[in-house]
């Protein structure tokens, strides 16, 4: 295999062109490169994130796809999975353009791979940040007993509330940058509908949401309950809700990320129907080759 088997573009129309099919060929291990691209292309990419443009990369040999990449300004990698080989290859393509990124972003194999060819080829030190779990829903089972209250999908007149609870939820899970009124339509929830489990009289309880449909693939993400409501099933009703609506919208493979250290979480995401897919994993790299120009 050869590195010029891999082909970079800023194009996102030509991209998914190009790459489009592969990506929606395996829709729940692609989500993330689906609904990055969908925001990309509806936002026009560069307006969105500034005036550098997202890459793009495939892997395309006798004119078959059989892996891809971006990398967003400012952000890490994230890359479809990889044999170590075409780690190796797109580790040495990418070094010798002089490109650098903070961070790669994988499934667990691929992230490990490709994090051992960049310290090769870079000298970079690759240092395993998180894991996380890939679910895709399998029968939806709606937990027992539904606690008292009720979904209702969020309207404007909640903005302040969702915005305080988006920057609760990054707080918890150490996310950064975290979210306020000015930064929330550049924020990775803007795009994302969400729903409230609630009181009978309409106080907010927890929420979830989820993206919105690309290739028949939805995802739930976030879901967030404040610290002194947790352990009373609202978390598992929501998600419930948003999981419901997403099936009903058309959705054939729904997913979810969670962190398999918390117990809680993913016992709660596997009682309603939720089944493991793979797991995930992010390397932060300390140092990178200097970039271009």
């Amino acid at each position: 295999m050869r590195t010029d088997d891999w082909h970079l573009t800023e194009d996102v129309d030509d991209f998914l062109a190009r790459a489009g099919e592969f990506l929606r060929s395996r829709p729940a291990l692609h989500t993330m490169p689906l609904t990055v691209t969908e925001k990309l292309r509806t936002t026009r990419g560069a307006d969105a994130h500034g005036a550098r443009a997202t890459v793009f990369g495939r892997l395309e040999r006798a004119g078959k796809v059989h892996a891809t990449f971006y990398r967003i300004p400012s952000r890490g990698l994230s890359v479809t999975p990889l044999t170590p080989e075409q780690a190796d290859t797109l580790a040495a393509h990418l070094a010798a353009l002089q490109h650098s990124f903070p961070y790669v972003s994988a499934d667990h194999s691929t992230a490990t791979a490709f994090a051992e060819a960049w310290q090769r080829h870079t000298g970079a030190a690759p240092t395993l940040r998180t894991r996380i779990r890939l679910y895709r829903l399998g029968t939806l089972t709606p937990p027992e007993p539904v606690p008292d209250g009720r979904g209702r999908v969020v309207g404007e007149q909640n903005h302040e509330q969702l915005v305080r609870w988006c920057a609760e939820f990054l707080d918890t899970v150490g996310e950064v940058p975290s979210v306020d009124a000015d930064s929330w339509a550049d924020s990775r929830f803007a795009d994302k509908h969400f729903t409230f489990w609630e009181t009978r009289d309409g106080t907010p309880l927890s929420m979830a949401a989820m993206t919105s449909m690309v290739g028949g693939m939805i995802r739930v993400d976030p879901v967030y309950t404040p610290a002194h409501l947790r352990g009373r099933g609202y978390a598992g009703a929501v998600t419930v809700e948003v999981s419901r609506a997403a099936l009903a919208a058309g959705a054939t493979d729904v997913v979810l990320f969670a962190d398999p250290a918390n117990p809680t979480s993913n016992a709660l995401y596997q009682r309603i129907g939720y089944v493991p897919l793979t797991e995930w994993a992010v390397y932060d790299f300390s140092c990178a080759a200097p970039e271009a120009g």
